[in-house]
């Protein structure tokens, strides 16, 4: 068998490496794409458009504050924390272009996540959305922040729009709680006074930290991933080479862009490559009103989109998205959670265009391994890896195993990261520079690898491995089953069996029902002894089902 067997399968016209850097940083590569395509959208927010000229105009201006009026340096970290709106990539690009180390924050952590990630990145400057300014400040006495500016929602979207954003937000729908931050200054007086400052961008190179995206605590203390320009370039050119089967000379593909800036999934695919490959990106403020969502893809041609398994069920489950236009739909890239078979099926029904899987961690630019986008993906497969990635599966002391056999995934690639920022990094690789993902899977002959759970989600129940994600399949093509997570719960003879916790999608499933059918479909050990029916089940803003949370429930 082949040494890589994947490249055997790759499309036509995709080559198996990667060729040289084509930029020295991100900010040389936004400005050379911004001159080839300066007159065409770049970003649209709830109607309202920014072309690429406009965006690198205003980050000009914006990077110019950073640097004449709060005089920050290069290497200097800034916290962005917002949701999915038009000043996102404003700041984003600004800090680049400053050679500044942008440390990407979940609008929604609570002031104790937000003051370790501060803590932890030492971050000097943070841009805050308004609505959530009233749990920095619960904060501010415990961190060293210098320099706070905030933004309203509505403060990119112009004339009477954006006035009336933000007054519906802060005075009609109450979602903007009191703060008091003196020295805080608006995002659109420092776009003014940074327009009236003559900027000079520092020398940054590839080897230069780009990102300290935090891996968002879903396996416990949250750590800053060591991301730099080169590895964002070399992730760039490696997912612009995939998506080649979807791309047409002379048509601008329209990306609708559900999953948060913030997390690297949206942050590499759908903000830099869609930016390389000069799309549109559509930007979905809050992706959980679903009807709004349909609304908003009922208005708007797309021909791309990604997203996670639960946002997939959510639109899939509301009566109007079968209505919603599909004919320019290429195709729909899944991350950040299994995507499972029933879904991905009724997608394709629905929209009659593939929802394919891909794989990546924040630790890896994401993207690792996706499947082929020409129609020859594996359901229920991560895919390949991409041109320049190689992937293996290892065992607990480091051998590789054989096709078939389950064990940690293993990675090597120009966009893996350095390390974690101040950690210990000793049983972050094995030998050979092999980034362990703590994700168990296995590869076929195909070179095609499949995810089987994550390490620390196993359930041992008598000695025999349970994986999570198998039994949440199974439970999830029950046609009265919305959501399931599947987790291990303490036993006295079994060490741990296996409990599920169920959203209804018919109020008149019971328990009974479910366990008759796990009796059908999985063997003794693998069905749940306990299931528990919720309303919801605890997730992640991008949408990824959080387990930690219901093995800290249960105790």
């Amino acid at each position: 068998m082949s040494k890589f067997p994947w490249i055997e399968n790759y499309p036509a016209g995709i080559p198996a490496q990667i060729e040289g850097p084509d930029y020295n940083s991100l900010a040389e590569m936004m400005e050379a794409t911004c001159s080839e395509n300066a007159s065409v959208p770049a970003f649209s927010n709830m109607g309202t458009a920014m072309t690429y000229a406009e965006v690198n105009k205003l980050a000009i201006d914006l990077a110019a504050y950073f640097r004449e009026v709060c005089h920050l340096q290069k290497g200097d970290r800034i916290a962005i924390q917002m949701p999915n709106c038009l000043q996102y990539p404003v700041v984003l690009f600004a800090a680049l272009k400053m050679g500044l180390i942008v440390v990407n924050t979940n609008p929604l952590y609570t002031p104790r996540e937000m003051e370790h990630q501060f803590k932890d990145a030492e971050v000097k400057a943070v841009v805050i959305v308004s609505n959530f300014a009233h749990n920095l400040e619960k904060v501010l006495k415990k961190i060293n922040i210098e320099h706070i500016i905030i933004t309203g929602l509505g403060d990119m979207l112009g004339g009477f729009k954006g006035w009336f954003v933000n007054f519906a937000v802060k005075h009609i729908k109450k979602m903007v709680p009191s703060y008091s931050i003196p020295g805080a200054v608006s995002f659109r007086d420092a776009l003014k006074e940074g327009r009236h400052r003559k900027f000079q961008a520092p020398q940054v190179t590839a080897d230069d930290t780009a990102f300290l995206q935090y891996t968002g605590g879903t396996t416990g203390v949250s750590k800053g991933a060591m991301l730099s320009h080169g590895n964002i370039l070399a992730h760039t050119r490696q997912t612009r080479l995939w998506f080649n089967p979807l791309l047409k000379a002379g048509e601008q593909d329209v990306m609708i862009t559900a999953i948060p800036l913030y997390h690297i999934f949206a942050l590499s695919v759908n903000c830099f490559l869609m930016w390389r490959i000069g799309a549109e990106n559509i930007l979905i403020t809050n992706p959980r009103d679903m009807k709004g969502f349909v609304k908003t893809l009922s208005k708007t041609p797309f021909t791309l989109m990604t997203g996670v398994n639960t946002l997939f069920n959510g639109l899939l489950a509301q009566p109007d998205f079968a209505s919603v236009d599909f004919t320019h739909l290429k195709g729909t890239i899944g991350g950040g959670m299994a995507v499972q078979d029933f879904v991905a099926k009724k997608w394709e029904k629905v929209t009659n265009s593939p929802l394919v899987e891909g794989y990546g961690l924040s630790e890896t630019s994401p993207v690792l391994s996706c499947n082929p986008l020409d129609g020859s993906h594996k359901m229920g497969s991560i895919g390949l890896p991409t041109p320049s990635t190689e992937m293996a599966i290892f065992d607990e002391k480091g051998n590789k195993l054989d096709v078939d056999e389950v064990g940690e995934i293993c990675a090597r690639g120009p966009q893996v990261m350095s390390g974690y920022w101040n950690k210990d990094n000793s049983e972050v690789f094995f030998e050979g520079g092999w980034f362990r993902t703590g994700d168990m899977g296995a590869m076929d002959k195909d070179g095609f690898f499949r995810i089987v759970d994550r390490k620390k989600d196993m359930i041992n129940v008598s000695g025999f491995n349970v994986y999570p994600n198998e039994v949440e399949n199974v439970l999830a093509n029950h046609e009265k089953v919305l959501e399931v997570a599947a987790i291990g719960v303490p036993d006295k003879h079994s060490n741990e069996v296996v409990k599920v916790y169920v959203v209804k999608a018919d109020e008149s499933l019971t328990e009974e029902e479910l366990k008759e059918f796990c009796h059908d479909e999985l063997t003794g050990y693998k069905r749940p002894k306990y299931i528990e029916f919720c309303k919801e089940l605890p997730k992640s803003n991008v949408g990824k089902i959080l387990r930690r949370e219901l093995r800290e429930k249960e105790g």
